[in-house]
C-alpha cells in the first residue's frame, strides 16, 4: 500500500473518531488535550493497524501520544 493511500485511510479512521487532522489537533496528546481514555486510543490504534495491514510493536504504542507520531510510526512499519 503506497503512503498516499495509507494515509487517506489513517485520516477516514482518525475522522470516524471525530478527530480532525488539520491545524494544531494533528499535534494534540490524546490524553490531555483530546481527553481520550486509553482503550479508546488502543481502539484507535488497533483499527488503523487493521486496515493498513500493519502491525506495531507494543513498545511503540506505549510512547504514542498524538496523531501525528501514530499516522509517522504506521507509515514507517514494515
Amino acid at each position: 500500500m503506497n503512503n498516499i493511500k495509507a494515509l487517506r485511510t489513517a485520516i477516514r479512521v482518525f475522522e470516524s473518531y471525530g478527530i480532525p487532522l488539520t491545524g494544531k489537533r494533528k499535534g494534540a496528546n490524546f490524553y490531555e488535550d483530546l481527553k481520550m481514555d486509553r482503550v479508546f486510543v488502543s481502539g484507535l490504534i488497533y483499527e488503523l493497524e487493521s486496515e493498513l495491514k500493519r502491525e506495531l510493536e507494543d513498545e511503540k504504542i506505549a510512547k504514542i501520544q498524538t496523531p501525528s507520531e501514530l499516522i509517522y510510526t504506521l507509515l514507517r512499519a514494515s
